[in-house]
């Protein structure tokens, strides 16, 4: 079944709900991620809390299509499975640029019914992706099984300070026995 991911409006950068932007939860000692590919700090997406523990995702937003943003192995984003206890804010890379690290703004995502109310549709969880092109469902790096589709994503409702899938759609994708995740996007 699948659930849509609606703005609930704004919320605390750090709060410990499903949101787009602000700043990520981790456990203790966690470092800020990097792009695998020119090794600046990734951008702060989206924080997913799940039945299995909260899904951070990251994307690199310093050269927009040449770190492979949309690939789920290149390196140019980072989705990670955290457990749900124990997690407190990663500290900001000292002389990292906030406006690169963050979305501008923090929205609450908040589950719904079948209906949007009106309100801007930030994505959705469970059920299967809505494939833009082809089904592109990543295999898991630790034991080779398809991965499980875990959420979607919408670019969102403020075109100043959403995420950027080159007006698509992104999926982030679990493997909950390896404790594994994945994020990739279509347009």
């Amino acid at each position: 079944m699948t659930t849509l991911l609606l703005d609930g409006g704004p919320v605390a950068r750090d709060a410990p709900v499903s949101r787009t932007g602000g700043v990520p939860l981790g456990p203790a000692g966690m470092v800020w991620p990097v792009c695998r590919a020119c090794a600046g700090p990734l951008q702060f997406l989206a924080q997913i809390v799940l039945d299995t523990g909260v899904l951070a995702l990251f994307m690199c937003a310093h050269r927009p299509g040449e770190c492979e943003q949309w690939s789920p192995s290149a390196g140019g984003n980072l989705a990670l499975l955290l457990p749900a206890e124990g997690l407190a804010p990663v500290p900001v890379p000292r002389g990292a640029d906030p406006e690169v690290l963050g979305l501008g703004a923090v929205r609450a995502a908040v589950p719904a019914g079948a209906a949007a109310d009106g309100r801007a549709v930030l994505g959705s969880l469970g059920g299967e992706p809505d494939w833009l092109q082809y089904d592109e469902t990543p295999d898991c790096p630790a034991c080779a099984r398809p991965m499980g589709f875990a959420a979607g994503l919408e670019e969102g409702p403020d075109p100043v300070t959403a995420m950027n899938f080159g007006s698509g759609k992104a999926y982030a994708h679990v493997c909950g026995g390896c404790g594994r995740a994945a994020l990739l996007w279509q347009c």
